[in-house]
């Protein structure tokens, strides 16, 4: 039977109240907005300090370091599951935040030390060592000019990074385990798959809840690319 699209009356909410408040997405979405911030802010944290030392600071196996660095982009994530595991087991942070923020961080790293350096590189040397001249010092000129003429770069890492975060599921599932209090929204949708079969309307709202934060965030840095655009340039 067709139903006419423009009666509004059909329309309905139900599902989107059973996931949020009966099936746990509510505190899921929490738990993965507490995950995927600080996995994001971390990592985007060491990798500039790192990148900027990596291109501008002379100090003995620089190039090594680097080279070290980027070549952890070829180890696969699955060879350090269970040694991190049995760390973590041993530490006794298993299936808490911290697990999980130090696992993101440590995987994020070589990706964000790669592309941060190449472009923090690239800036002009002139204005570097202009601001040394002056008597600014390396802290100085990493607030000061740095970070300011990076942050196309930042943002795009840490939208990258976010992104990745949020829509997890093999290491959340690895380092949580079966803690409900901590599990981020990919945990309970696969739950949600697994428990109600051919409840597809239950799974579809629950995947639409899960897109609304990485829509958000990735709308909200547009503004950070153009921004930073325009802070390095420089006029003639």
């Amino acid at each position: 039977m067709f139903v006419n699209p423009f009666e509004f009356t059909q329309f309905t909410f139900s599902n989107y109240q059973e996931v949020l408040f009966n099936q746990g997405m509510g505190q899921a979405f929490l738990n993965s907005l507490v995950i995927s911030v600080p996995a994001t802010v971390i990592p985007i944290a060491i990798a500039t300090f790192a990148a900027y030392a990596l291109a501008w600071m002379e100090f003995p196996g620089r190039q090594a370091l680097f080279i070290t660095t980027v070549a952890l982009l070829v180890v696969p994530l699955q060879m350090t599951l269970i040694p991190v595991l049995q760390a973590y087991n041993f530490l006794g942070i298993s299936g808490t935040y911290l697990a999980v923020w130090l696992a993101h961080s440590a995987y994020g790293l070589p990706l964000g030390v790669y592309l941060l350096r190449n472009y923090i590189g690239s800036l002009p040397r002139d204005l570097i060592e202009a601001a040394a001249v002056d008597g600014a010092s390396y802290l100085n000129v990493f607030t000061r000019i740095v970070v300011p003429l990076s942050m196309p770069a930042i943002a795009s890492f840490a939208v990258f990074q976010f992104l990745w975060v949020w829509n997890d599921l093999l290491v959340a599932l690895v380092y949580l385990g079966g803690n409900q209090d901590v599990a981020p929204v990919t945990l309970l949708l696969r739950n949600i798959v697994g428990d109600r079969g051919q409840a597809w309307y239950l799974l579809t709202a629950g995947a639409f809840i899960s897109m609304l934060m990485p829509m958000a965030v990735f709308f909200a840095l547009q503004r950070y690319f153009v921004r930073g655009l325009l802070a390095g340039s420089v006029k003639g």
